[in-house]
């Protein structure tokens, strides 16, 4: 087992001390369902892109061959490195060291790295968080003078050579892995990079202090600063760059950006709109695949720095909802664009800011194959960063999920088994196993959303109040076998304020939408996998029927069997029983549903129940409702 002290921190003077500290890939294993999830992922296109794909086939650039040379080879390599070694499969570990092994046995005299024929920084940034990770993996001594290596030559080429076009919207993401490389090394060169890529990139904190993009942008006035997926990566900025600057001023920007942001773009499944640029609020715009996985790892990096509980509580409800609802429940089939209200999936020109009419079928490479490529880092990440280590040298439960923490705590090798069906149920067990009795803090998130929460350590209950929104700290001395129980309950929560008054229904991290019929028609095949346009067989049209002052009178929580696929239709395990009526006038536009009609709604139509099950489970949907009025 690797220290822990080797890998994370306390960060090296002078940069800023971590809330928390990311955890080395592989300290954190997926189990239960979770890690069901990432066995689908990996037996659908993760595990098999390689094999069919020309973009990522053996004669791509980073694999030595003559072919796609610049960022799809190192985005694969970005999500297959921690779902390979996450499941421990021998033939994607293998895959994997593939990739790694060209970069790091191909590096150029001057330090460069790569095929020859890219000239674009943007691409190298990819595969460099591809390596920090593989690395943790496997201590592959190779890797941190590749590294070292490359970045002196990224500093003594910067006079010259300059950040273009995208590396300039995300040079955060090389910073990452310059301060991931200088606690390490303690090279300061690395930090004299770091403020040149600051000052050649685009200045994120300045755009979010005088936001203007209140709507859905035009093409006029479209460009890479409202590109919805460099503003997913540009999450993550603020907070990265006060580790280096020390000014509270990066901290708050953080804030004012997610502030913005969720005014103008958010949408009820916890991301913002953006298909491809700004889209604002109406339900029926679409986000894009990159921007979901983006946004997740910028998340995962601002709690670890800010230490927010409120910011995991994001993060788990984009991982629940948003990532698993733009997926087929086999993930050989993605859309580009994703819809809250998403009635129909074919090939149409809808009302995209800039996208094209197949951008929300599901499909090998829907519009643009970058989500193709980079789609896979979504499930993998977030399972690697479900746990984090505090710097008084405890463990912190960041989100919930089934899994296992590995780790070295204050001289004890301890395991941390956690089992729950967690986001589906309310109940999540910890069985702690230090090698020896060990004194030392477990922090639990106790959610924003949930009340009168319960703790109990060995079956006594806990005495202290575990407050919504905080991190919960129990330190005590630890021994073999002790178990914690925790409950959050999930109360039935109807969300207001959305697009013309419409409203959205959640429960624990879950964000539900109306079970719609699906016909699946496959469109193109793209052996081995397709290209399908999906169509409702049922109503959609409805206003709900319901006090947001007191959903639970009017809903009926049903619990079932968290299967093998419980982001599909059928094998959803928890549905919501509500109460609506037809809104007849409510049709389509563009090929979406139009806006909800502004709430409250009049209908004399009759009371029926519906049903809402999770919107990670449902491909067709309504998740932004009207309401009737009493």
């Amino acid at each position: 087992m690797l220290s822990m002290r080797e890998f994370l921190g306390p960060n090296r003077a002078p940069l800023q001390p971590s809330a928390f500290y990311m955890l080395p890939l592989g300290a954190v294993r997926p189990e239960g369902w979770l890690k069901q999830q990432l066995r689908i992922q990996a037996d659908g296109l993760s595990g098999h892109l390689d094999e069919f794909w020309p973009s990522v086939e053996v004669n791509n650039g980073w694999l030595g061959g003559d072919g796609e040379s610049w960022e799809r080879g190192p985005y694969y390599a970005d999500g297959l490195v921690p779902l390979a070694f996450l499941l421990g499969d021998p033939l994607l570990i293998a895959k994997a060291h593939r990739w790694t092994n060209w970069t790091l046995e191909h590096q150029r005299p001057n330090g460069a790295i790569g095929p020859v024929k890219n000239t674009d920084w943007w691409p190298n940034m990819v595969m460099l968080k591809a390596l920090t990770q593989y690395y943790e993996a496997t201590g592959d001594a190779r890797v941190i003078p590749v590294m070292q290596k490359y970045f002196h030559y990224h500093l003594a080429e910067s006079a010259r050579s300059k950040l273009v076009r995208w590396a300039i919207f995300r040079w955060q993401d090389e910073v990452l892995s310059l301060l991931w490389l200088y606690n390490r090394t303690g090279d300061a060169k690395l930090l004299e990079l770091a403020r040149a890529l600051r000052a050649e990139g685009h200045d994120w904190r300045a755009q979010f202090e005088n936001f203007r993009y209140h709507g859905k942008v035009e093409r006029s006035q479209t460009g890479l600063q409202t590109h919805v997926v460099n503003n997913a990566m540009a999450l993550k900025t603020s907070p990265l760059w006060w580790l280096v600057s020390g000014d509270p001023a990066d901290r708050q920007a953080f804030y004012k950006q997610l502030s913005e942001l969720d005014r103008h773009h958010l949408m009820p499944n916890g991301v913002h709109s953006g298909d491809e640029h700004y889209a604002g609020r109406h339900p029926s715009q679409g986000t894009e695949l990159c921007a979901v996985v983006e946004g997740m790892f910028s998340l995962e990096h601002a709690i670890a720095i800010l230490g927010d509980p409120i910011l995991a509580d994001r993060l788990e409800k984009m991982s629940y909802n948003a990532l698993p609802g733009t997926f087929d429940g086999d993930m050989w089939a993605h859309q580009y664009d994703q819809q809250p209200n998403q009635v129909m999936c074919n090939i149409f020109y809808r009302a995209w800011t800039t996208n094209g009419p197949e951008s929300n079928i599901f499909g090998l490479e829907p519009n643009f194959g970058c989500c193709t490529a980079n789609m896979h880092q979504g499930w993998p990440k977030f399972a690697a960063s479900l746990w984090m280590a505090s710097p008084d040298g405890g463990l912190v439960a960041v989100a919930y999920a089934p899994c296992s923490v590995n780790a070295e705590v204050r001289g004890a090798r301890v395991n941390i088994v956690e089992e729950t069906e967690y986001p589906f149920r309310d109940t999540l067990r910890f069985t702690v196993r230090p090698d020896k009795p060990a004194r030392f803090s477990i922090r639990f998130r106790v959610p924003g959303w949930t009340s009168h929460a319960e703790l109990r350590v060995n079956g006594q209950p806990q005495q202290a109040v575990l407050k919504p929104g905080t991190f919960h700290e129990v330190t005590r001395t630890w021994n073999p076998g002790d178990k914690v129980e925790l409950r959050l309950p999930m109360p039935v929560r109807v969300v207001t304020g959305g697009y013309n008054g419409s409203v959205s229904v959640e429960r624990g991290p879950l964000v539900f939408s109306l079970r719609i019929g699906e016909e699946w028609r496959r469109i193109r095949d793209r052996a081995p996998a397709a290209d399908w346009e999906v169509y409702p067989t049922s109503n959609w049209n409805y206003a709900l029927v319901v006090d947001p002052k007191n959903p639970a009178a009017s809903m009926k929580v049903v619990e079932r069997i968290v299967g093998a696929k419980p982001f599909t239709p059928g094998g959803a395990p928890v549905e919501i029983l509500a109460r609506a009526r037809r809104l007849h006038d409510w049709g389509m536009k563009q090929g979406s549903a139009d806006a909800p009609p502004k709430s409250p709604v009049r209908t004399s139509e009759p009371v029926e129940t519906v049903t809402l099950i999770p919107y990670g489970s449902a491909k067709l949907r309504i998740t932004a409702f009207p309401y009737a009025e009493k």
